[in-house]
């Protein structure tokens, strides 16, 4: 090991068995592939000189190493490589400065690396972890590749705690399989988070993902992943396995991200989109995917609808919400207060009554803030009679939490002029009233009220004079009506002024579309 440290060579202890390769079999290795972890600490904290013409690594396939790795606060120039492995205890590397490492196909007991700061990448593809993973506030200089690796919680359950943790570039983590808490409090990430085609499951104590105020300057892909049942070559770069775009071929089967337990997602910011495609989210009845005041240009919802749990949207800005009709769940499992979107583009058809369904599940009590947000979204797009029938919706919503008199008089105005919002209805009313006016005034021979200065008697133009107000026909104001008809004249005059101010309200709204 020594001599392949100075020429930068890979020392391969493997068995020329593959079956006794297995890094996580129940098969012992033999004395014979172990070394300690104590002289790899002295060879990458204080190593010999490489031979001229080489660069030192340390690169080891099959080794076991007995003891605890203990690297904590050093500084490790070398590069550092490990396949196939088997550590015997744990790793720690708290404080510590490195270039890469690069752990592929492990098997570790536990990784304490918290304030762990890298030049290059940190790889640990295809490991399995025991007793959890902490990269609290460390610093990743380049990419943190973490693609189908197997994470077992802590003492406290949790899998993988990376608060505060920084990566220059993407943090790969696909196909992972997590049975403890991912933490990522207040991280972030320089380009992109892709979490494509994993499982995470929480414990009852603790959500399956949880970072707010996580930072991720592109985009947060919780996806599914098409993947092929070859296991790839082990020693190419990872992902193994996982091919993008659409499968087409006969060995390859789609992974959708899975969540067992909790996602908590407030208050993060992502620079591109936030995708769900064909996500599944597994939650009990007091569990939450939290997107509280996030912000992102784009949302993409498309998962599986929840058959539990709620979705909360309250507070979060998106520019373009694109979704599905089937992925929102029911009355109840929907919060979205102060739920800000400006564009609305579904994946395929999503009729405006289901839309009205989807803000009616967000708002068990009524508010009128999600239906006005949603009409102006669609006046915005031109869609100004779909707004029109938004804001209908809402004051019939509106109308059941009125006094008796109040509902009675607000489904008197729904039934005869739908809250102005149909101007179309006005005028066919103010067409019945006028037709019933004229025949009525018909059976009227009145009096004038001047007898040297009066029109002839027109009895329809008398009553679309009463029905019109501000014009004048040459009618109204010259007649003397008793009794009754004095009544029908008042009655046809209010009705006239409620009517045609309807009938103005939507003319001028299209003139203002116009």
């Amino acid at each position: 090991m020594w001599n392949a440290f100075r020429n930068g060579s890979t020392l391969d202890l493997s068995d020329p068995d593959p079956l006794r390769n297995d890094p996580f079999s129940a098969l012992p290795w033999g004395p014979e592939r172990r070394v300690r972890s104590s002289v790899v600490a002295r060879l990458l904290l204080s190593g010999p000189a490489p031979r001229p013409g080489r660069v030192a690594a340390l690169k080891l396939r099959g080794v076991q190493l007995s003891g605890t790795l203990k690297l904590a606060g050093g500084s490790v120039a070398p590069y550092v490589e490990l396949n196939a492995c088997r550590f015997d205890s744990e790793i720690l590397m708290p404080e510590a400065h490195v270039t890469t490492v690069r752990m592929v196909s492990c098997a570790i007991p536990k990784l304490e690396a918290a304030r762990l700061r890298t030049e290059g990448d940190l790889h640990l593809p295809r490991c399995r972890v025991e007793h959890g993973i902490r990269l609290t506030d460390a610093q990743i200089g380049t990419d943190l590749l973490i693609n189908q690796i197997h994470v077992r919680p802590d003492r406290r359950g949790r899998a993988i705690a990376a608060d505060g943790m920084s990566v220059a570039q993407d943090l790969q983590a696909e196909l992972i399989q997590t049975y403890g808490e991912f933490s990522l409090r207040g991280a972030k990430v320089g380009v992109s988070l892709s979490l494509r085609g994993s499982k995470l499951r929480g414990t009852p104590e603790r959500r399956a993902l949880n970072a707010p105020q996580l930072t991720v300057e592109r985009t947060l892909y919780m996806t599914g992943a098409w993947v092929s049942e070859t296991t790839g070559n082990q020693g190419s770069t990872p992902p193994f396995g996982v091919l993008q775009g659409t499968g087409t071929g006969h060995r390859t089967r789609f992974q959708p991200f899975e969540c067992y337990g909790g996602v908590r997602l407030d208050d993060g910011r992502f620079g591109d989109a936030v995708d769900l495609q064909r996500a599944r989210f597994v939650l009990s009845a007091r569990e939450e995917l939290s997107l509280r005041r996030i912000v992102t240009p784009e949302l993409r919802f498309n998962a599986e609808r929840p058959e539990e749990g709620r979705v909360v949207l309250n507070g979060a800005k998106v520019v373009t919400l694109i979704d599905l009709p089937t992925s929102w769940p029911g009355p109840g499992g929907l919060a979205m207060s102060g739920f800000a979107y400006e564009n609305l583009v579904p994946y395929e058809a999503f009729p405006l009554s289901r839309r009205l369904e989807w803000v009616a599940s967000a708002t068990p009590e009524y508010s009128p803030e999600p239906y006005e947000r949603l009409a102006t979204v669609l006046r915005n797009s031109g869609e100004d009679a779909d707004a029109r029938e938004v804001l209908l919706a809402k004051q019939r919503r509106r109308r059941e939490t009125l006094p008796l008199a109040a509902k009675l008089w607000g489904l008197l105005q729904d039934v005869t002029v739908a809250y102005g919002y149909r101007p179309g209805r006005a005028a066919l009313w103010m067409a019945v009233l006028w037709a019933a006016g004229a025949l009525a005034f018909a059976r009227v021979e009145p009096a004038p009220l001047k007898k040297e200065e009066y029109p002839e008697w027109n009895a329809p133009l008398y009553a679309l004079d009463l029905l019109i107000p501000v014009i004048n026909l040459g009618q109204d104001g010259y007649w003397r009506l008793e009794g009754p008809w004095q009544w029908a004249a008042a009655g046809l005059v209010l009705m006239g002024w409620i009517l045609a101010t309807t009938v103005a309200a939507g003319a001028s709204r299209l003139l203002r579309r116009g």
